[in-house]
């Protein structure tokens, strides 16, 4: 728990922004006039997303805690 306040940020913008994204395509999911192509795709697209961001928040997780707490040191 040295970090916790280092991770607080990223995990609730990770937060907010994945129930975003499961929103998005769960609200597709409710429109029944929308051709079953796109309908599909418009509600993948949002799904990956959610799961790259989770990616996204592991990995910064995974900075912070091995001591990068700023990305901007490496360039």
């Amino acid at each position: 728990m040295k970090y916790w306040k280092k991770m607080v940020a990223p995990i609730v913008i990770a937060f907010i922004m994945i129930v975003y994204y499961i929103g998005m395509a769960a609200i597709f999911m409710a429109i029944p006039s929308i051709s079953a192509g796109i309908k599909i795709l418009m509600i993948v697209i949002p799904l990956i997303l959610a799961a790259i961001m989770l990616g996204v928040l592991i990995s910064r997780i995974k900075e912070i805690k091995g001591g990068e707490e700023d990305d901007l040191s490496q360039y």
